[in-house]
């Protein structure tokens, strides 16, 4: 089954890049390899604002990493022109906005990880690193970066 077949089948619809909010570029390619900038959760159009044990709960979170997720699937089929041509997830690096006893940095991370292990398979198992942060741009509650191998 394609990537888009299993988009399709799980109702998602790859939005387009976002314009950067400061000096950088979405997304730069070397040699086999696409780095994706980090991208804020996002509600309803505007950042997903909010703290992890404050006034998020760790689901909630776990939602937001999703939604970054598709927004990251969009930029790569961007980057690459055609999401079958993705050979691995690589590597996912997690920020989340959290208080200082919240531990569930990992459990948010997963809503990114386990969908990128239902849309490409195997080839979306990866390496990651979930940090608990102090505050992010905008007040987002998750902002996740991505490499991937094409």
């Amino acid at each position: 089954m394609s990537v888009y077949d299993k988009l399709k089948e799980l109702n998602i619809t790859l939005p387009p890049v976002a314009t950067p909010a400061a000096a950088y570029v979405p997304f730069v390619r070397t040699g086999n390899l696409v780095f994706l900038s980090g991208h804020i959760a996002k509600k309803d159009g505007k950042a997903w604002v909010g703290q992890l044990g404050r006034n998020l709960q760790t689901e909630e979170g776990k939602q937001a990493a999703r939604a970054i997720a598709i927004d990251l699937m969009g930029t790569l089929h961007a980057a690459v022109g055609d999401l079958d041509k993705v050979k691995r997830i690589v590597k996912v690096m997690s920020l989340v906005n959290s208080t200082p006893d919240f531990t569930e940095q990992h459990l948010v991370t997963n809503g990114a990880s386990e969908l990128f292990a239902q849309v490409f398979g195997d080839k979306g198992s990866h390496a990651r690193s979930a940090f608990g942060v102090a505050q992010i741009p905008m007040g987002a509650c998750v902002e996740i970066e991505l490499i991937a191998e094409v």
